[in-house]
């Protein structure tokens, strides 16, 4: 079932003192992955495979701060398929800001505002 929330970013502009405040702040367990140029947060429990393994919370993670629509944190929402997704999100008003893009081979992400300027992303797995 799509439309949940299962993914935050949270964008940086110094990574070792992002990474830093969080760690010290909330306790979350941050891991560079440098062959993505993205830090993941997990903010709970996490099984083996980096899922989550207690209801109620969802993991994350933090990227440089670049130009462009990016700027601040971003909820990203899990949906069947992103392209269909995008089409309806445009009928209603709002606007594909980035176009749906791999993720390594874990699945596809894009972003889009909605009417209120917001920006959102959306996530679709891999099929497996």
């Amino acid at each position: 079932m799509g439309g949940r929330v299962v993914h935050f970013e949270i964008p940086f502009d110094d990574g070792d003192r992002a990474r830093g405040f969080y760690r010290d702040a909330l306790g979350w367990e941050v891991s560079v992955m440098p062959e993505m140029d993205y830090t993941m947060a997990m903010t709970g429990p996490t099984g083996a495979e980096g899922m989550p393994k207690e209801p109620g919370f969802i993991n994350g993670g933090m990227f440089r701060r670049v130009e462009g629509p990016l700027r601040g944190p971003v909820l990203v929402v899990d949906v069947e398929a992103i392209d269909p997704a995008l089409a309806r999100i445009e009928e209603l008003g709002g606007a594909t800001v980035l176009a749906r893009m791999p993720v390594g081979q874990m699945g596809f992400v894009a972003y889009f505002s909605d009417p209120e300027g917001n920006v959102l992303g959306l996530w679709e797995t891999a099929a497996g």
